[in-house]
């Protein structure tokens, strides 16, 4: 058997590749329904998951991520090996609509196994958290930020995509199938292993309608999502907004992340709504400089992810623990400044130590600080009480700026 194709029949080359990508392809969709029904139930679990069933979601779905990623280089791999080979011809040309079909769809695999595996990859690059893909060459993409939006975005083209690819690879196969078994013609049997002794295909012209007409069904999907609302981003009921608080020192700009270890990777995410209260006056020496009162709205927290999962009861809590609370005085170190004073998340309270930096310009200061809290002395995350799945380590880091009120 040949390598390359010819006009009746193809080459090893180019069954090989088909067939490879047909496993692949029947082993990722699988590894995705399965992924996505075990991620829906450690999220909407009546009880707290486990550490073994947040483990398996991860572990489905780093599968599943991993031959994704199979198939988009094998898919470029095929259609460049497609480009520089003869087209076989169809043996049913004649038939002007059915022929028409078979290119339309055969345009249509061609783009969605390139565009499903490269959406979700996309998306998986500009997620924080959660299951890996399994290879050694980082997570991350170029020029693909870490963003919520462009995650959701990706996720929804990812979701659309998939149906096409369902649909087509559903429509080639009843295609193979109508031509074996009721044309009883040889479509079929020529991309099975082995010679084939197909017929001489008629004279044909191939033209771009086709790949127009594949181009059309993917905006008419791409429409058909945005008027169902699926690139819409939900509102969270259950966050709240913070009131303005009065203070000597008003907050410019600035930043309260976390940093935790979601199975072995670094997740940093960010609250956007805290207020602060703040005095403080410069002391000559060493000493009492200050207090400051911090109040956070734990549901503005965006952690990629594990977003969802870290306001739910075994964490968070954000229905019954809507808010957390650093009440600290300030004090003057030999090497810098400190913020000494209870924290409260959930219903436990802890008295912890802040150092921070502080650079003092006029009525302008900048600070930064960090500290490393355990989150199990804050009884978050209890149904993992081990760090196979969640790191007990909980990074706590804030920048601002802040201009004395006149």
């Amino acid at each position: 058997m040949a390598a390359t194709n010819s006009f009746s029949n193809y080459g090893s080359v180019a069954k090989t590749f088909h067939w490879l990508t047909a496993l692949l392809i029947l082993t990722a969709l699988p590894l995705g329904w399965i992924a996505d029904n075990l991620a829906y139930a450690v999220l909407h679990a009546d009880t707290a998951p486990t550490e073994a069933q947040i483990a398996r979601a991860a572990r489905v779905f780093s599968l599943h991520k991993t031959v994704g990623i199979a198939v988009f280089f094998v898919a470029l791999a095929r259609i460049l090996w497609a480009f520089t080979q003869t087209k076989p011809g169809l043996l049913n040309a004649d038939n002007k609509p059915e022929a028409f079909a078979a290119e339309t769809v055969h345009w249509l695999l061609y783009g969605s196994l390139v565009l499903v595996p490269l959406s979700g990859w996309i998306h998986h690059a500009a997620t924080e958290g959660f299951a890996p893909i399994l290879w050694p060459f980082g997570q991350n993409l170029p020029f693909v930020p870490k963003s919520e939006a462009v995650a959701e975005m990706t996720g929804v083209l990812h979701w659309l995509f998939m149906w096409v690819l369902v649909g087509s690879l559903a429509l080639h196969i009843v295609g193979a199938l109508k031509h074996h078994v009721i044309d009883k013609d040889s479509t079929l049997r020529r991309m099975l292993p082995g010679h084939s002794d197909a017929p001489e295909p008629p004279h044909q012209h191939h033209s771009l309608v086709p790949a127009l007409a594949a181009v059309a069904v993917w905006g008419m999907v791409l429409t058909g999502g945005w008027v169902t609302g699926e690139f819409a981003r939900e509102a969270d009921d259950a966050d709240i907004e913070l009131a303005e608080v009065q203070s000597d020192w008003q907050v410019q700009t600035g930043a309260l992340s976390i940093t935790i270890s979601q199975l072995g990777s670094p997740v940093t995410g960010s609250f956007a709504d805290w207020t602060a209260a703040i005095t403080f006056d410069e002391p000559a020496q060493v000493g009492p400089a200050g207090s400051v009162d911090v109040n956070i709205a734990i549901g503005s927290l965006s952690l990629g992810s594990v977003t969802d999962q870290a306001m739910g009861s075994d964490f968070f809590d954000t229905s019954q623990f809507p808010t957390a609370q650093f009440t600290a005085d300030l004090f003057k170190t030999e090497t810098g400044y400190e913020a000494r004073g209870p924290l409260t998340i959930r219903d436990k309270t802890m008295n912890i130590i802040l150092p921070f930096s502080l650079e003092l310009q006029g009525d302008t200061a900048t600070m930064s600080g960090s500290v490393e809290l355990n989150r199990l002395d804050f009884n978050v995350g209890t149904s993992q009480p081990t760090e196979e799945s969640l790191g007990f380590a909980v990074s706590v880091s804030v920048d601002l700026t802040a201009s004395r009120s006149q």
